[in-house]
């Protein structure tokens, strides 16, 4: 019998015969249980080649188990995981370099000598791809000096660097900016977009700071108590969940009882709340922003403003993860 993680892996297979570029990653049917309960659960995720790839998740939503089951650091229950088409786990960490939670270094040792400790360990990465990876983190020019003098940003970007040996084609990055203030988040903001811009990279990024996301990744997944709950760029996020649209509506204060009436009556607006300059804000439901104009003109509302405006990413979060707190 043919399980649905072996079905799609199938449908991923057909693929790679008819396109030229195969996917970075492809997850089918990642499944990670700690005795009756899933962490993890039938995820599947597609990552393509070039992507910068957001993350997402509440705490405790699986991220860290997820990005440990694919990297092969824990054992799956059941699923199959592609880098570049390869199943093979021996090429596949070839092809990947990762920084999961934390760094941890020696902090008596230089970083240049953690980096050539690293190599040595997983058995890739030459004396200048040691210097070509601190260049590209901006570390070189410090690399003799101990790291227990490192700051927090700087021993962040070691662990890039230590990522990026043996020139990996996908990073998996869990948490990256985390515990940084907003210097060093920008610092590696940039790093992380120059990587995949200018090196051609693929990087995956697990991330809690929305904003940051929004401002990095071209694509996003999120994930709630281990299952994926969204996927896909902005746009395409906003048309899965319903094609919300939000505006914000300025009308003469006389005019707010005529216009909340005129929102009960064409329906599919909902009031959210104050905006910009005293405006309304609302969601738009089934009417667009025109229709709603034309409504309040016709109305002899004097409309002074409408403004559409894309939802954030912290919209979009809130209305796919649970309240509650996560599992794993």
């Amino acid at each position: 019998m043919t399980t649905p993680g072996l079905a799609r892996a199938a449908v991923y297979t057909v693929i790679r015969v008819v396109t030229s570029e195969v996917p970075a990653l492809v997850v089918s049917g990642l499944v990670r249980r700690y005795g009756s309960r899933a962490a993890v659960h039938d995820l599947d995720l597609r990552v393509e080649q070039g992507d910068l790839y957001g993350f997402l998740g509440p705490n405790g939503a699986g991220k860290t188990t997820a990005i440990r089951a694919i990297l092969g650091l824990i054992q799956r229950d059941a699923g199959l995981v592609e880098v570049f088409g390869e199943r093979d786990p021996v090429r596949q960490r070839a092809e990947i370099g990762s920084l999961v939670e934390t760094p941890t270094f020696n902090e008596w040792l230089s970083g240049r000598s953690n980096l050539r400790i690293a190599a040595a360990y997983a058995g890739r990465g030459t004396e200048a791809d040691i210097d070509e990876a601190l260049e590209r983190v901006g570390l070189r020019e410090r690399a003799g000096e101990r790291v227990s003098g490192y700051s927090l940003g700087m021993k962040q970007r070691l662990g890039i660097a230590r990522a990026l040996l043996g020139k990996p084609r996908l990073l998996l990055l869990d948490e990256p900016t985390n515990g940084l203030d907003p210097r060093g988040i920008k610092e590696i903001r940039e790093l992380l977009k120059e990587l995949v811009r200018r090196d051609r990279l693929t990087v995956f990024v697990s991330s809690h700071i929305l904003a940051e996301v929004q401002a990095m990744c071209n694509r996003v997944g999120i994930l709630d108590r281990g299952e994926l709950r969204a996927e896909g760029t902005m746009a395409e996020l906003v048309q899965r969940l319903g094609g919300v649209v939000q505006a914000e509506v300025g009308v003469p204060t006389a005019d707010r009882p005529r216009t909340l009436e005129v929102f009960a009556r064409v329906g599919g607006v909902e009031v959210l709340g104050e905006g910009d300059e005293g405006r309304v804000c609302v969601a738009l439901r089934g009417i667009d922003a025109a229709a709603l104009n034309r409504a309040l003109v016709e109305s002899g509302v004097a409309v002074h403003a409408l403004v559409p405006r894309a939802g954030t990413l912290e919209e979009l979060f809130l209305s796919v993860t649970s309240s509650e707190p996560g599992v794993a």
